[in-house]
């Protein structure tokens, strides 16, 4: 299953919510961390491509910095992309080789429709909220400032986009409870096709 939402949608959330209930999530996200930690040739490539002016005094990626530049510009953010998803694609293929046959296995991929993935997926389910319920999250719960956020949504497919690509849809404009029960019924689907 590919599980994707917007920046702010919630799709971790859910992420959590099927690991819990059994699902073996493979997190992209984790993922595009791990290629560039400090000593990797992803950190590596994105120093020579964007500067040292991307790195904290520790030597790790300052992610802030990164997303400045990235996330105002598509052909900067193009750039990223092309570094960091071959080297994601290749650590998601070694953990999805490792699961076990009878597993329901989640990729969590923020940029699912971005990157047209649709189709490798059995099933999409797209976690959605309107970006004005997105733009208070960020700018409450990750403390972004409001012209951060709303760049950073607009760096991403639209909201229409992801919808079309969608076999499930998690609405999360609303309280957590609501949250779990479409979560409890996503799984007892997905567990009533795979048994």
């Amino acid at each position: 299953m590919g599980l994707t939402g917007g920046i702010g949608s919630g799709k971790s959330e859910v992420a959590r919510r099927l690991a819990a209930r059994g699902a073996l999530v493979i997190d992209a996200d984790l993922i595009a961390r791990e290629v560039v930690e400090p000593g990797t040739p992803g950190l590596a490539e994105i120093t020579a491509t964007f500067g040292a002016a991307v790195l904290r005094p520790d030597g790790a990626l300052d992610r802030e910095a990164l997303g400045k530049i990235v996330f105002t510009d598509p052909a900067q953010l193009k750039a990223l992309n092309a570094i960091v998803h071959p080297k994601v694609g290749a650590r998601v293929a070694e953990l999805q080789a490792a699961a076990p046959d009878d597993a329901i296995v989640v990729y969590d991929v923020p940029l699912l429709a971005e990157n047209n993935l649709a189709a490798m997926y059995d099933k999409v389910i797209v976690v959605d909220a309107d970006d004005l319920t997105r733009l208070t999250r960020l700018t409450t719960t990750r403390g972004m400032t409001p012209e951060d956020a709303q760049s950073r949504i607009a760096a991403q497919a639209t909201r229409e986009t992801r919808l079309a690509i969608a076999d499930i849809i998690i609405d999360n404009n609303g309280p957590l409870a609501s949250l779990d029960a479409q979560v409890a019924e996503l799984w007892h689907e997905l567990t009533h096709v795979t048994s």
